[in-house]
């Protein structure tokens, strides 16, 4: 791990790169401190154009990021098509060609399928989880593909209401297991199982990663429930 980024700890091919980028080591200030990729979050937009300069450079990648406009949905569309980018995935099966995603609580997973070569990013927050992003991305690079679960907030700091769990409840019973009684009328949510039991339905071959807390680390990463206003993370995805 660099102050940078923090990479995936799955085991692929050396052509597969996969990293999820920390909040230090930029040039944007206040809330956005430091390093800020995201240019709709109120921050000031020369920092955030040298911020993306400076990953583009420090992490060697072969292009700019696929960059979406995330609507907490489940569209996933594919990166080198180019043209519209409304999602919260993006998938591909060309080398040189960096999906993204931004987050800042919500879970970034990216995935690999190492015999076709395809590769995804997804934004799968409670909606988008809800929603179905992981099953479209999933159907998008094909059964046996590899999954690692980025920097998303804790269970222990997840607090939702009995209307989310029991949306979850309705789309599956197999959510049960990843709620447990919070303060008051909330619930605590382990948003990491709950992708985990996602990723295992749609054939994923194995699943990494799922043991970060952004509202708890301030010091590495960025988080929307903590602090309101704040920058986010990026969780990329390349091939050779």
């Amino acid at each position: 791990m660099s102050q940078l980024f923090i990479e995936a700890d799955w085991t692929l091919p050396t052509s597969i790169h996969a990293l999820t980028t920390l909040r230090g080591g930029g040039f944007s200030s206040g809330p956005y401190a430091s390093m800020n990729p995201a240019r709709h979050v109120g921050d000031d937009a020369v920092s955030v154009a040298g911020n993306r300069r400076l990953l583009r450079e420090r992490l060697g990648l072969p292009t700019g990021p696929f960059w979406l406009q995330q609507k907490h949905g489940a569209r996933v569309v594919r990166a080198e098509m180019g043209g519209a980018n409304v999602a919260d995935g993006s998938f591909s099966a060309a080398k040189g060609v960096v999906c993204a995603v931004m987050t800042a609580d919500c879970l970034p997973v990216l995935l690999c399928n190492p015999d076709s070569g395809m590769i995804a990013a997804v934004h799968a927050g409670w909606r988008g989880l809800l929603a179905g992003v992981i099953e479209s991305a999933m159907q998008s690079i094909g059964n046996g593909g590899m999954a690692w679960m980025g920097p998303a907030i804790g269970s222990d700091a997840f607090e939702v209401s009995t209307e989310v769990r029991d949306r979850f409840l309705k789309k599956s019973v197999m959510f049960e297991s990843t709620f447990r009684p919070g303060k008051g009328q909330k619930w605590l949510f382990d948003i990491y199982a709950a992708a985990r039991s996602v990723l295992s339905g749609c054939g994923a071959g194995q699943v990494f990663g799922g043991d970060y807390c952004t509202y708890s680390d301030s010091e590495r990463f960025f988080s929307y429930r903590r602090d309101g206003a704040c920058g986010r993370m990026a969780s990329l995805i390349w091939r050779d």
